[in-house]
């Protein structure tokens, strides 16, 4: 699936970071769950880039909240619609929005 949604892993700082770009939903969130469900598993901090995440939906969120269950998560830089999922669903009062990576690295 060449046009699907694509997920890469680096460290920084101590922190690891999942890079998403593309759209989730229930049949396409598998390869970022499993990324991030690794970096929790190895890592006390995992920051997910989220400013190439141009459709998200209630699987995301899901994702979003089981992981920062499980460690440190920062949501760092969501796009707009991300964003806004966040915010009227109030799920941006419980996870750690920021609105860089550095920022999130350093938090």
């Amino acid at each position: 699936m060449p046009d699907g949604p694509k997920v890469m892993g680096r460290e920084c700082d101590g922190a690891w970071v999942v890079v998403a770009r593309g759209a989730y939903d229930m049949q396409s969130i598998t390869p970022l769950a499993n990324a991030l469900g690794a970096a929790a598993a190895r890592r006390q901090k995992v920051v997910l880039d989220a400013s190439g995440i141009t459709f998200a939906d209630s699987s995301m969120l899901n994702l979003l909240v089981r992981t920062h269950q499980a460690t440190t998560l920062r949501v760092a830089s969501p796009a707009r619609q991300l964003r806004r999922l966040l915010e009227i669903t109030g799920t941006d009062t419980v996870l750690e929005v920021r609105a860089t990576i550095e920022d999130a690295v350093a938090s």
